[in-house]
């Protein structure tokens, strides 16, 4: 698959992470990639798809996790092949690496991990790209060591970090924009997750909340400032998403976001 490397497209563009939170259903998932696929064919933007094939951070007992590990896998390799598209999901165990990687093309690192050294190294064992999304309670500069744990595995790997915002206090979280050219300097693409960053964890009815409506606010930010790519989840109605869907974005207002980032990264490369 053509993975965006780093720095620069061939257009100079940003490169887009985007699906649904979790794969809920092929039919879902496939709607959702040809939709995104459309897309970002139309603005020359490079596109991974995203989605979890099991979701191990959740709040209740009773929460969605996924609909069977290798059911999704399947799912995720067949968009890959079907619109000839990267794909990426997260692991969350060191076994886990293994198993993903002979179906997607890029393994994610979550959040809450990002320093557990094992996982990280497993992901880089399988030679597949890695993608680690820098913790709520880290900075930028401190990313480092996860790259150098992943390139000690496999010198060749290719790292993606990705900032998804730091807490502030409790039940919020804030985006540093430093945040980017910090983990730039480490000399590996930087992702900006727009619509985790949004997320209002640990309330007290047991569903993460979140603020959608500043999505853009938070893509045109990253643009401008030089996010090499973005991270998006999205769904056709968020309402009834299975996992996260408090912070996704309505997929058919994707298409008019996108025309905006393109137009903020014309204006400042």
């Amino acid at each position: 698959m053509n993975i965006p490397k780093l720095k620069h497209t061939e257009n100079n563009n940003f490169f887009l992470m985007a699906g649904s939170c979790a794969i809920e259903s092929r039919d879902l998932a496939f709607e959702i990639a040809e939709k995104i696929k459309g897309i970002t064919d139309q603005f020359g933007i490079p596109y991974i798809f995203k989605g979890s094939y099991r979701k191990a951070n959740r709040t209740k007992l009773d929460s969605f996790t996924g609909i069977g590990d290798i059911t999704a896998l399947e799912i995720l390799q067949e968009i890959g092949n079907h619109y000839d598209l990267p794909t990426v999901t997260d692991i969350h165990e060191s076994q886990e690496a293994e198993m993903a990687a002979k179906y997607v093309d890029v393994l994610q690192i979550p959040a809450f991990l990002c320093r557990q050294t094992d996982l990280l190294a497993a992901a880089a064992r399988t030679g597949k790209a890695v993608n680690i999304k820098k913790g709520q309670f880290m900075a930028g500069v401190s990313m480092k060591f996860a790259v150098e744990k992943i390139l000690h595995e496999n010198p060749s790997a290719q790292v993606f970090l990705t900032d998804r915002g730091n807490s502030f206090g409790y039940g919020d979280l804030v985006v540093d924009y430093r945040n980017i050219p910090e983990m730039q300097a480490h000399g590996v693409p930087v992702v900006m997750d727009c619509t985790h960053s949004l997320q209002r964890p640990n309330q007290t009815s047991g569903v993460t909340g979140g603020q959608p409506k500043m999505i853009e606010t938070i893509a045109k930010a990253a643009i401008a400032v030089g996010a090499d790519g973005i991270f998006i989840e999205t769904h056709p109605n968020p309402a009834i998403a299975k996992s996260d869907g408090a912070n996704m974005l309505p997929l058919d207002k994707l298409e008019e976001l996108l025309e905006k980032l393109v137009r903020v990264r014309q204006a400042v490369v």
